[in-house]
Formats: structure tokens, sequence, C-alpha cells
């Protein structure tokens, strides 16, 4: 893989707030072998948004990580950003 097959990528998941659901978030990374490179969540009353972020993620699997993320249960909505910024900033 080359970095060309790299993409900065910025996933944004509102959920209702509810144990467990961070740990839910992180799989569908963990089990293709991918660490963020920063996750952060705030709870806004009954929901919860989250913002995962990874510098270098390989093109390829951000639509199956998307689609992952959106199955997860209690997920409302899942927007991704394929950020240039991200990877000036890494």
């Amino acid at each position: 893989m080359t970095d060309a097959d790299l993409v900065p990528v910025r996933f944004l998941v509102h959920a209702d707030a509810f144990p467990g659901l961070l740990s839910r978030l992180l799989e569908p990374l963990a089990k293709r072998d991918l660490t963020p490179d920063a996750v952060q969540a705030v709870r806004e009353g009954e929901a919860m948004r989250a913002e995962l972020v990874l510098h270098a993620m390989p093109a390829g699997m951000v639509h199956l990580v998307a689609g992952n993320l959106g199955q997860v249960i209690g997920v409302r909505s899942v927007r991704t950003e394929r950020a240039e910024t991200l990877r000036a900033a890494a």
C-alpha cells in the first residue's frame, strides 16, 4: 500500500448515549487493525456526539467503516469527512 492509497478521514457520529457505546464505535476500526489518532465524545442529554479521526486510513476501508458505524445500535447518523487539512496537521 502506498501513501496515495491512504486518506485522512473524520467520522462524526450522533447516537443515543448508553454504556458501551464508545467501545462499540471503536470496534469497526479495531477489527481492521486501525488505531484512531484522536477520539472525542461529548454527551448532550440523552444523545452523544463522537468524533473519530484517522490521519492515514486505507481509502478502500472508509465506506466499510462508515457502514459499520451506522449499524451500531443507537447510532442516529454518521458523517464522513475526508479532510486534507488533517494530513497537513499530522
